[in-house]
């Protein structure tokens, strides 16, 4: 039997955060004497008020709290944060379309960066800087949500990494899973201040520089300028944006010995250095390229490269050019680079890196099987040997993940997308990334999808995001059997 009471209860206390989170935009509003104060005060206030309802008619003793109560939670938490998310966009007229204002805000929570809008500039900074705080917000959760909240229905703390993604670190911060979320909590709140503080520095007013440091650190990609970091004719801000682009994508926990001095566990990770190489390779083949068409400069050609292929693979989904009109071989690596996603324990979506790696070991392992079939040959990761079971997890993500990716552009295609715009929305909603190619590319963006269309690819973003377990277990059958 589902405990509804105890579901409702999480929900109601996480919708209470959302209207505190909504009338903090405030500030600005007034600042800037914007018309979108009443609304956010007003709808603030009606969530809180949902949310406290929730919270208090439905308050147990000792409630028992279960897996399956955790997954519908964290399904449906997402979706109902997203839904009254999205009334400030349409009661204030900015975003007047529901399907419209639902997709941007889901887009923002699951940190996809998928936008809809034309006149982004001519959005009110309180709603501008909600639209944000979602990407903050969203980037948090699967830090918080996975490692404060689901470890007290059942999974345990840092061994939450095993139901994100297979092969996780064995370190752990701290023995309490509650004090491990609050010191990556406490990271994830210093990056994001320093990255403001450095954003002001290279010339950003201070409400461009605080929107984006939340955008960058939750690898989300809003921004305040429609022509996203191309607006921004500065090379520092540039580097300072993919410096922090890269610490987002990095395992969090990897900060946090950092930090305390420990920098071999840098070197000492699998995960991290195939990162650095993926990175690195794709920048290099790029920058060469570039600079041999003569396209741009060396330092330019650089630039514009290592940012490209930082904003892919971490998700975050800034731009400052437009890779299409490179030409195809550019735009096939872009396209490639969609698959790739961040490090495990990061705020980036996608893949991420460390499947890769198990599936080119294991794939590996396999041609030395049959070379030396009664040979023992365990595939490794960070000097220790993966379960088969975590092997297994792997291969059926990748095969969920393919085969959602040829329905989702199947389905697409029928709302009269070509093919690329219909494979390239699919792969990058549920990769969590932002742009993609063709009609969906880097310069444009989401508003000519027909609505129905819009919720496919919101279904997709929060699958995504959820790591397609969760919300798969939630359709399955045999999880709503006693």
């Amino acid at each position: 039997m589902i405990n509804t009471k105890v579901i409702a209860n999480i929900i109601g206390f996480l919708l209470i955060l959302e209207g505190i989170f909504m009338t903090m935009c405030i500030p600005f509003s007034i600042y800037y004497g914007d018309n979108d104060i009443i609304v956010l005060v007003s709808v603030g206030m009606a969530t809180s008020i949902v949310g406290s309802f929730l919270f208090f008619f439905t308050k147990e003793k000792d409630p028992e709290i279960r897996r399956r109560e955790g997954y519908i939670v964290v399904g449906l938490g997402w979706m109902i944060l997203s839904l009254f998310g999205a009334l400030p966009f349409v009661i204030h007229g900015a975003i007047p379309n529901y399907t419209d204002a639902f997709f941007e805000t889901i887009s923002g929570f699951t940190t996809t960066g998928a936008s809809i809008l034309n006149n982004i500039e001519e959005i009110p900074h309180g709603l501008l800087l909600w639209r944000s705080a979602t990407q903050w917000l969203g980037g948090m959760g699967i830090i918080v949500l996975s490692l404060a909240i689901m470890p007290i229905l059942g999974i345990g703390g840092m061994q939450l990494f095993v139901a994100e993604v297979p092969g996780p670190t064995k370190d752990k911060i701290h023995p309490r899973v509650r004090e491990t979320a609050k010191r990556l909590w406490g990271i994830y709140v210093i990056l994001t201040g320093i990255e403001a503080l450095l954003l002001m520095l290279g010339g950003m007013s201070l409400f461009d520089a605080v929107n984006h440091s939340l955008t960058t650190m939750a690898t989300g990609g809003f921004s305040t300028k429609q022509a996203s970091i191309a607006a921004y004719d500065s090379p520092f801000i540039h580097y300072v944006i993919i410096f922090f682009m890269f610490l987002a994508g990095v395992n969090f926990s990897l900060h946090y010995y950092g930090l305390h001095g420990k920098f071999q566990v840098f070197g000492q990770n699998d995960e991290f250095k195939f990162y650095v190489k993926i990175l690195l390779a794709f920048s290099i083949i790029i920058t060469a390229s570039l600079y041999i068409l003569d396209i741009y400069g060396i330092e330019e050609s650089f630039r514009n490269s290592l940012f490209q292929v930082v904003s892919i693979v971490t998700t975050t989904g800034y731009v400052t050019a437009d890779y299409e009109i490179w030409g195809q071989f550019f735009k096939i690596l872009f396209f490639m680079l969609l698959f790739i996603g961040g490090c495990a324990g990061s705020t980036a979506g996608g893949i991420k890196i460390v499947r890769h790696q198990l599936l080119i070991r294991n794939s590996f392992s396999e041609l030395k099987r049959l070379v030396h079939p009664r040979a023992v040959i365990r595939v490794r990761f960070n000097n220790n040997a993966v379960s088969q079971d975590i092997i297994s997890n792997v291969l059926a993500f990748f095969l969920f993940y393919i085969g959602i990716v040829l329905v989702g552009t199947l389905v697409m295609s029928l709302f009269g997308l070509d093919f690329e715009s219909a494979f390239g929305s699919v792969a990058t909603s549920l990769g969590n990334v932002g742009p993609a190619i063709s009609s969906v590319g880097p310069t444009q963006n989401f508003a000519h999808i027909p609505d129905l269309g819009k919720w496919v690819l919101s279904f997709l973003m929060l699958m995504g995001r959820l790591e397609l377990f969760t919300i798969l277990l939630i359709f399955s059958p045999a999880f709503w059997k006693n």
